[in-house]
């Protein structure tokens, strides 16, 4: 189960929404327990997409380098990458699930209209499926 503080939910919010139309893109911090990911933090990064970045996001390897950066510098646990998806429900696409790695949560934020709509946490099985 994923839980997510206000806080780091609010600023994952306010990312989707000034990016918008564009996907945004960034990761969450936390920590681990049994079967409980806490986010208590995020760090927002740049969609580094060439073209489209109405459809596609994607993450620099520098920005991947500085999370990892950040979660030691903080002893926080990297926990996953949140994205939004303007105009389109809040659910993983095929492009979305073929560049996800196993460990990860993943966010995504539906924003319509410049409006949070939903959002919802995924996670890969042992089949490599959401």
């Amino acid at each position: 189960m994923l839980v997510i503080e206000q806080k780091p939910l609010n600023e994952m919010y306010q990312d989707a929404l000034q990016s918008f139309p564009d996907e945004c893109c960034g990761f969450f911090f936390g920590r681990e327990s049994n079967d409980e990911r806490m986010v208590t933090d995020i760090l927002v990064v740049n969609n580094s997409k060439e073209g489209d970045k109405r459809r596609r996001f994607e993450i620099s390897p520098k920005d991947y380098l500085n999370a990892e950066r950040f979660a030691d510098e903080n002893e926080l646990q990297l926990l996953g990458v949140y994205h939004s998806h303007p105009n389109h429900p809040a659910i993983p696409s095929e492009h979305d699930r073929v560049a996800a790695q196993p460990c990860f949560s993943y966010i995504i934020i539906s924003v319509k209209e410049n409006e949070i709509a939903d959002n919802r946490s995924w996670q890969l099985n042992d089949d490599f499926q959401f």
